[in-house]
């Protein structure tokens, strides 16, 4: 039956709370963490092995262990030999390296060393102690830990004088801790990316896992379980075959690199250029990274090395390369098929397939292109139009037979002239004007639908205003009906001129004028 594990700092609390605060069993029990019987059992061991408090200085807690609990170490027993623990745990940071496995090289090397619960109960305790501060393992090149500091910087725009706050966003590698800094504009999505891509860069190489906080950048939906990615990032993550891994809400700990590194960025590299003034991102950016590379180059007290060394001998050579183009952000949102097949971004309209209206689909924008999904299915494509107004049709989408579509000329007809005749007469004007039919349906609809808030009467007199005057748009028509400007008489226009010797006509000073034959 194997020996179990013997806390002696917690049999020397256990005495000092008993003998020199006067504790009770039970309030050191809750204190040290331990059951009553336990506490009960060390209080009588240590009475009849003669041992109270204060303790002898010069007592080890082998000897006190031997005292204490006579079978379990054998007088005269030699210390066993034991681990390079900073060396175990370089290994760990290795693919495939396990602490069994290094049990058992320490055994081959040391057949009368610690088993295997006793060594891995010391490595725990030593990592506890330790300086190096790494209670996570991380294998070599697999997490890279990203957030936004909370510190920012400011820059100055030299033409205005305006102050803005720049956003720094941070990057630390889980084996190294190797760390990135860069400004950005904003925490916006196109910001974080491209932060992203930079870092990257600064590695040169790929990780195999990201690890993120929940910002709306990243994460659409922070579920504890299943949290959902921004469109964006998942695409971002897919181009570069790399797998999100968001850390959880209100646990710092899945994070922890990260958050050290922040606090290294805030105190070693903004802390200095806090009375330094910067007119552009760039310059500010050119002065992050030379800090940021002489804090990777500093030897850190625990591994006796730096983070640049551990980089390059850790994280790198289990890396992925880079891919030989960059990542070209694009933006995600989502849209309503209108009855006229088309989907508006900024103001343009652009086809899809006839038989997707009503459903709702995603628009993928690029900085140059237009795609349509339904689902992961890419519906359309089109060149990015960058004007605000008019359609972009693609022939193939347009229905074979108006009769297919949902929404026809002749019905919205039928319906306008249920109205009436002005509404009629609105409707061909606005067909006639229209290069595709199916360009007037959302305007059409608008407007017809105005029936059901100002009723028939008031929507027959606006659109006969609208007739007269040649307005033929939904927000005109609107318009007029919330200012109650149908029933107002429409401006008589001016009365001709009547002839005479007087009045001279354009032909007049066309001839008198050389430069009108010009």
């Amino acid at each position: 039956m194997p020996r179990r594990r013997i806390d002696m700092k917690k049999i020397r609390e256990v005495l000092r709370l008993r003998h020199d605060k006067g504790a009770s069993v039970r309030q050191i029990a809750g204190s040290c963490k331990l059951s009553i019987s336990t506490v009960s059992e060390y209080l009588y061991r240590a009475g009849a092995a003669g041992y109270g408090w204060p303790m002898p200085d010069e007592l080890t807690d082998e000897a006190l262990e031997r005292a204490l609990f006579p079978g379990a170490v054998k007088p005269g027993q030699p210390a066993r030999p034991v681990p390079n623990w900073v060396k175990i745990r370089s290994e760990l940071s290795r693919k495939g390296v396990t602490l069994l496995l290094l049990w058992r090289e320490y055994k081959d090397e040391h057949p009368d060393g610690y088993g295997y619960a006793r060594f891995a109960g010391l490595f725990s305790e030593w990592e506890k102690k330790s300086d190096v501060r790494m209670l996570q393992h991380h294998k070599a090149g697999e997490k890279l830990f990203v957030d936004y500091a909370g510190l920012t910087a400011q820059v100055i725009d030299p033409e205005t004088g305006e102050v803005n706050e720049a956003q720094i966003f941070v990057s630390a590698m889980g084996s190294s801790q190797k760390i990135f800094a860069r400004a950005c504009k904003g925490q916006d999505e196109e910001s974080w990316l491209f932060a992203h891509t930079v870092a990257f860069e600064f590695y040169g190489a790929l990780p195999e896992v990201l690890v993120p906080d929940n910002l709306k950048a990243a994460v659409t939906s922070p579920c504890y379980y299943e949290p959902t990615l921004n469109a964006a990032y998942a695409e971002f993550a897919q181009f570069y075959g790399i797998a999100v891994l968001p850390a959880r809400v209100r646990k710092p700990r899945d994070k922890a690199k990260v958050e050290s590194a922040v606090q290294q960025v805030e105190r070693w590299v903004l802390a200095p250029l806090r009375t330094r003034k910067f007119f552009s991102l760039s310059e500010l950016n050119e002065a992050l990274i030379k800090l940021v590379c002489e804090l990777n180059d500093r030897i850190m007290k625990g591994p006796a090395c730096s983070r640049e060394d551990l980089f390059r001998t850790q994280d790198l050579p289990a890396m992925r390369p880079l891919p030989s183009v960059r990542y070209a952000y694009a933006k995600w949102t989502s849209a309503k098929v209108a009855p006229d097949y088309h989907v508006e971004f900024e103001g343009h309209k652009y086809s899809v397939p006839y038989s997707l209206v009503g459903k709702r689909v995603e628009l993928r924008i690029g900085a140059n292109i237009v795609e349509v999904y339904e689902g992961s299915k890419k519906v359309a494509s089109h060149k990015r139009s960058l004007s605000r107004l008019g359609f972009t049709t693609a022939s193939a989408h347009m229905p074979e037979s108006h009769a297919a579509s949902l929404w026809t000329p002749q019905r919205l007809t039928n319906w306008a002239l249920k109205i009436g005749p002005q509404a009629g007469l609105y409707t061909q004007r606005v067909f006639e004007s229209k290069e595709h039919k199916e360009h007037g349906y959302r305007s059409i609809l608008g407007v017809l639908r105005l029936e059901k808030r100002f009723g028939k009467e008031r929507l027959e007199a606006a659109l006969a205003r609208s007739n007269a005057i040649g307005s033929f748009g939904y927000r005109s028509i609107k318009s007029i009906l919330d200012k109650n400007l149908e029933s107002t008489p429409l401006q008589q226009p001016l009365w001709e001129l009547p002839p005479h010797d007087n009045v001279r006509g354009p032909d007049y000073y066309k001839a008198e004028d050389p430069e009108c034959d010009k």
